[in-house]
């Protein structure tokens, strides 16, 4: 039997991605850059269900506006029933990436008018951040990777190699922007890709991506378990403090998590694996030691989690 082509079988995974997970929506949007993988997307997405294109121009190459106009007409070209353009400001807090794509989703999440918003993330993406995630050594929570569901955000190519999207474009006579930073060894994430993951292929014998997305897959589910653990022990928690009583006969991996949910509803952001385990340390290794400072979203002032006899606090300082 002949090998289906690749417009069809992204179609069917789309398809199936509709089924499973939009059941009941009359409409969607696709993140558009222009690129192969959020092309074909596009493409196949407008054959499923009404579908706009939300284009986000970065500026932070030279022809930007070009390119997003190419991107508006080709996704007009291939059935979105609208395509918009989202200029945006990219700050600097988290290093040029991070920026870019802090900018990027508050544009989609103001412009997609209640409807979810397509992500064209491949199972190569979903390798190269569980990479990542092991690199910065933050636990299982780094490395679970991007949920395919997860709303607003849909992600039905998480199980489809990139190679597959460039097929289909070609299939559809589609020329798709081909972003020089994807090739630029600046970005630690372009490194993943042509050094690190063919490093990796080559050692171990191939089907390493693949092997990647699986422990992903189960890490998360893992995760998602525990958390719902955890947010059982939260939900019988009241404003103010924690009871250490309440943390110490919980197993590490639920009291971290309740410690993490704690923190993060007292004002807490970007919360690192080291950060909770201090404050964990509060409680399994208390030794009459000071509040450990994690990072809060007032501005001039620190945000602390601290003991006071048996029950975990947080408090403010002014910087």
């Amino acid at each position: 039997m002949d090998r289906p082509g690749a417009v069809a079988e992204l179609r069917a995974v789309v398809t199936r991605f509709a089924r499973d997970h939009a059941a009941g929506l009359d409409r969607w949007c696709v993140a558009l850059s222009g690129g192969p993988d959020s092309l074909a997307l596009a493409a196949v997405a407008a054959t499923a269900m009404p579908t706009t294109a939300l284009i986000v121009d970065h500026g932070l190459q030279v022809g930007s506006a070009a390119v997003a106009a190419d991107a508006r007409d080709h996704a007009l070209a291939v059935g979105c029933v609208d395509a918009q353009v989202l200029s945006v400001v990219v700050g600097s807090e988290g290093g040029p990436e991070a920026a870019a794509r802090s900018a990027r989703y508050r544009a989609l999440d103001q412009a997609r008018a209640g409807a979810p918003v397509l992500l064209a993330h491949t199972l190569d993406d979903q390798a190269e951040t569980v990479l990542l995630g092991l690199g910065r050594g933050s636990g299982a929570r780094s490395i679970a990777g991007m949920r395919s569901h997860d709303p607003p955000w849909f992600r039905p190519l998480l199980g489809v190699r990139r190679e597959l999207t460039h097929r289909a474009c070609a299939e559809l006579g589609l020329a798709p922007w081909q972003d020089p930073h994807n090739v630029d060894r600046r970005f630690t994430r372009v490194r993943l890709r042509t050094e690190v993951l063919p490093l990796l292929e080559d050692v171990l014998g191939g089907g390493v991506a693949e092997a990647l997305a699986r422990t992903a897959t189960a890490l998360r589910e893992d995760t998602e378990a525990l958390d719902a653990m955890a947010d059982r022990v939260l939900d019988g928690i009241g404003d103010g403090g924690l009871a250490v009583s309440v943390l110490t006969p919980l197993p590490g991996a639920v009291r971290r998590r309740v410690i993490r949910g704690w923190l993060l509803a007292g004002g807490a952001v970007g919360l690192t694996d080291t950060q909770i385990r201090a404050v964990d340390a509060l409680v399994i290794a208390w030794r009459g030691q000071g509040g450990v400072a994690v990072p809060g979203a007032t501005p001039r002032t620190r945000l602390f989690a601290g003991r006071r006899d048996e029950v975990l606090m947080l408090y403010r300082e002014p910087v």
